[in-house]
């Protein structure tokens, strides 16, 4: 047994030695090094754009409309899996049969993006997933990063009604015939308290001149605006805060019907802001936790599912603020 094992070792090392024999040595030229490192290259770029595309996206929080939750510059995971899979950036949903729930915090296309083109957007999209969110081309005249894509919390489910009194969100469900204010419906239902409002209720009279005086102006109507309005817009004038640019359209509408009830678009208007919002089917209504300083589902709308991209799961950077975003 031992002579044998040893003529098994022994006819293996000849052939191993021939084989090394045969070979000829690769020689290595800066042309082969530049192709093997940019076939290397090619590689991670695509591996990173399958991932960011089917499983899970870095992204780069850019504005301060999800305050304390999220802030300025935070990173986070999306996860790309929770409501189906897009087959190329901005195209169409497969596997969508989950839907989002209320209060998850989504990513959605931006209803108000002005594109500049599909194989811009589809480009930007593809270099900004590649390197990791750091390189965005998608700026404007002054160099800023334009938001094709929003990071809000769904507020809101199919078939519910919000009305917004004086900033404050109430909300009538598919079962009730009611509007509840939102602190006592998410204090009831076990939802997230980070929703917060930052105005003052006592802001809102001179909110509301503002749009009473914008509706005279409108109405070609200036010199028939009462004096109180015009001293309640001055008090503004000092005023270095957020403002509720909802509740100034609101006012504007509703007395832009009373100056002209004859006027259907203002009547239009009008009963759109004293109903509230409507949710369709297969929509949700997306609203910033910073409620005052965020241009949310208030001014575009209700989303569809289709254009909702998928979740955020995970703040990893800062450091400092690591971990799971509720």
């Amino acid at each position: 047994m031992v002579k044998y094992l040893g003529w098994v070792q022994r006819s293996t090392e000849k052939f191993i030695n021939k084989r090394l024999e045969a070979k000829e040595p690769v020689k290595r030229t800066f042309k082969g090094e530049l192709l093997s490192w940019l076939d290397a290259i090619v590689f991670a770029v695509v591996f990173v754009l399958i991932i960011n595309q089917y499983l899970f996206q870095l992204f780069m929080i850019p504005s301060p409309s999800m305050v304390e939750t999220l802030l300025i510059k935070d990173r986070v995971f999306v996860s790309k899996t929770s409501y189906g899979l897009e087959l190329y950036p901005g195209g169409p949903k497969v596997l969508d049969k989950k839907f989002p729930l209320r209060d998850d915090v989504i990513v959605f296309y931006n209803p108000e993006y002005q594109s500049k083109g599909p194989i811009f957007d589809i480009l930007s999209q593809m270099i900004y997933m590649a390197t990791f969110s750091l390189i965005n081309i998608d700026v404007d005249e002054m160099g800023n990063m334009r938001e094709r894509l929003y990071v809000k919390r769904a507020a809101l489910s199919s078939g519910e009604i919000g009305l917004f009194v004086n900033g404050n969100l109430k909300i009538r469900t598919l079962d009730q015939n009611e509007f509840f204010d939102e602190e006592s419906f998410r204090a009831n239902s076990n939802l997230s308290v980070a929703p917060h409002r930052s105005l003052d209720n006592s802001i809102y009279k001179n909110l509301d001149a503002y749009g009473s005086l914008l509706a005279y102006q409108n109405s070609n109507k200036d010199s028939f605006a009462p004096r109180y309005l015009i001293q309640r817009y001055q008090e503004l004038s000092e005023y270095k805060g957020s403002v509720d640019y909802y509740q100034v359209d609101k006012t504007r509408t509703l007395v832009e019907k009373q100056i002209n009830p004859m006027d259907k678009v203002a009547r239009y208007n009008a009963n759109k802001y004293s109903k509230g919002i409507y949710v369709p089917e297969n929509h949700v209504l997306p609203l910033g936790d910073n409620r005052d300083n965020s241009q949310d589902g208030r001014y575009f709308g209700p989303v569809s599912y289709k254009k909702i991209i998928g979740s955020v799961k995970f703040r990893f950077w800062p450091i400092s603020r690591m971990g799971k975003v509720r």
